[in-house]
């Protein structure tokens, strides 16, 4: 099966569709990439995850795998024989336990928070969206001291889980600095993370697949609004509709 055909349905900006081409290159796996079309939504995406309808969807000998960490987890063990790179996920239970968990953390806090600062309809709420994100860079910032044991990555020698989980939204953390101002990895308050993300963006298998950053600061004040829009639209509706 591993030299099965590989596909990777995906959109440029996602994050989420960067972790599973990181997660790729790292195990130096071959595979077609498909790039939807950003407001529309193949056939072949519909097909592959009627559930949710989203990108990433990796499809691996004719079988569609679906969510980020998911494929993540999915390529480390389809490929765990393969030689061909690291292993992404830590062998020690514990560890492998606390990468998930700080991945999880990611996705349902630290993310939502900072998209947050920039599309929360009022004042009041953008407010809350920093404190929350800036909360969520400190205890990043721990993790990183806890888990990496004075390595370079969360994963210690190499790249592993939690560093693509978190890597993959550098790009849209440096958007939302140069949009609202707040500078969330900053040598002063996060310098380990500082360090981290440099180590982090120059790996040939992040930088071949990191989206340029002027492109997405362009997609991004075409994306916000709408989002902004949806969210002042959301507060007009009835409670019941919650």
């Amino acid at each position: 099966m591993e030299g099965s055909e590989v596909k990777l349905l995906g959109m440029w900006a996602s994050p989420f569709v960067l972790r599973v081409r990181i997660a790729l290159n790292l195990k130096q796996v071959q595979y077609e990439y498909l790039d939807e079309i950003v407001g529309t939504k193949s056939e072949l995406l519909l097909q592959s995850n009627p559930v949710h309808k989203k990108v990433p969807v990796l499809i691996h000998a004719g079988i569609p795998i679906a969510e980020s960490l998911v494929i993540i987890q999915y390529i480390d063990d389809s490929w765990a024989s393969s030689g061909t790179g690291p292993s992404i996920l830590p062998s020690d239970p514990v560890a492998r336990a606390f990468h998930r968990f700080w991945a999880a953390y990611v996705d349902e806090k630290f993310f939502p928070a900072m998209r947050g600062t920039i599309i929360a309809p009022t004042e009041e709420g953008r407010k809350l969206a920093e404190e929350h994100a800036k909360t969520g860079i400190q205890h990043l910032e721990e993790a990183f001291i806890k888990l990496s044991k004075g390595k370079a990555f969360f994963g210690g020698d190499h790249i592993g889980f939690l560093d693509i989980a978190f890597g993959c939204c550098l790009g849209w953390v440096e958007n939302t600095e140069i949009t609202t101002g707040l500078k969330l990895i900053d040598e002063a308050t996060t310098p380990h993370l500082a360090v981290w993300a440099q180590h982090f963006l120059q790996h040939p298998a992040v930088s071949a697949v990191m989206p340029e950053k002027e492109k997405l600061l362009e997609f991004s004040k075409m994306l916000y609004p709408k989002h902004r829009a949806r969210l002042l639209a959301q507060m007009q509706l009835p409670k019941y509709y919650f």
